[in-house]
């Protein structure tokens, strides 16, 4: 399965308009530079109580679907 590991860095306030359903999509970035666009609702899964931020790595199914982040 492919993946990426992109840099997300969400402010509590925007991570709340993700986690209300506002907003479907997240833009990051890569670390290789590439712009990468994941479900807002793979980012329950690592939100704290500042927001979000760090690396992760994105796994994708072979026909191009997010499937998990880490």
């Amino acid at each position: 399965m492919p993946s990426i590991d992109v840099v997300v860095q969400l402010p509590a306030s925007e991570c709340l308009r993700h986690y209300r359903g506002e907003v479907q999509q997240v833009y990051a970035y890569s670390l290789d530079g590439r712009r990468v666009l994941f479900p807002a609702r793979a980012l329950r899964r690592i939100l704290r109580r500042d927001g979000v931020n760090g690396v992760f790595r994105l796994v994708f199914s072979d026909d191009g679907r997010f499937e998990s982040i880490t």
